[in-house]
């Protein structure tokens, strides 16, 4: 059975919904402003990159593979962004992938043998500053929908109280 809307209620985007196309927009604009500093080659050279060394945005240090996972991560966001459950979906994923690279974070900054993504200590505290924005983004209350505002001069449909 098909689902039908009532024309007289209006559904309005949440504020997961805003914030979940502002991280997507964010995090697209820095994985292509990383490319512009890092180029394509060496996707994840270990003995050109060092934490201290290197490509850098601000004071997050960025590599072709670290680009990469931020212009999927916005793309993301801009594709999932405006349903309400999609939108919590993506809230999940970015609570869960950048919890676990914090986690990660933790044990690969200094080890050149497994910090594929080019990490350091502030790139760790904004890992875990996305994860809570995405817990904020999955767990926001969705808006109720509100009637929508009858054209001026409309009569009310019949059974409806104006």
């Amino acid at each position: 059975m098909a689902r039908t809307e009532n024309p007289a209620v209006r559904r309005t985007r949440g504020a997961h919904q805003w914030l979940a196309l502002l991280v997507g927009i964010v995090f697209l604009a820095v994985g292509v402003w990383g490319f512009a500093r890092t180029g394509f080659d060496g996707l994840t050279d270990p003995d050109a990159l060092t934490a201290t060394e290197g490509p850098t945005l601000l004071w997050f240090t960025v590599n072709p593979l670290h680009n990469i996972v931020h212009v999927v991560v916005g793309v993301l966001g801009l594709l999932l962004w405006a349903a309400s459950a999609t939108a919590r979906v993506y809230g999940w994923l970015l609570f869960l992938g950048y919890g676990a690279v914090f986690v990660y974070g933790l044990f690969a900054v200094g080890n050149p043998d497994v910090d594929l993504l080019h990490l350091n200590q502030a790139d760790n505290w904004l890992h875990l500053a996305a994860a809570v924005v995405g817990l904020l983004i999955a767990v926001l209350p969705r808006p109720r929908p509100r009637a929508a505002r009858p054209a001026p001069g409309a009569r009310p449909a019949p059974g409806v109280r104006p």
